[in-house]
């Protein structure tokens, strides 16, 4: 059971630091820019688990109207979400600045996650 909990918090780590290297408006601060990732991995993980599943089932008729387009707004509101945490309540400095830099970087996150949950099976 830890294992696997290790084995996604590495993947989402991962994937948010691909995302930090991709796309020009996300961007990590500070002297230690791998404790930023590892603790917005964290914190994504919690929006990700409490905030995500009450947003999609408000926006349920939007989600099935765009033949799921709209989890991608679900998405980038979560990474834009969790980076104000990070930054207001956290003091770590993953910033996301703006929209467009939260979809695209929401995109490559799944992506990236994906990839790697198939590459990194945790049986």
């Amino acid at each position: 059971m830890l294992a696997k909990l290790l084995i996604r918090w590495f993947i989402v780590a991962v994937s948010l630091g691909v995302a930090v290297w991709i796309v020009p408006g996300i961007s990590v601060e500070g002297g230690t820019a791998w404790v930023a990732v590892a603790v917005m991995a964290v914190v994504l993980g919690l929006v990700n688990a409490i905030i995500r599943p009450i947003l999609a089932l408000l926006s349920c008729g939007c989600i099935v109207a765009t033949m799921g387009l709209f989890m991608l707004v679900i998405n980038a509101f979560t990474l834009w979400l969790s980076s104000w945490v990070s930054v207001n309540w956290l003091n770590i400095g993953f910033y996301v600045d703006g929209l467009l830099p939260a979809l695209f970087g929401g995109i490559i996150v799944t992506i990236v996650s994906f990839v790697l949950s198939m590459l990194l099976k945790d049986d």
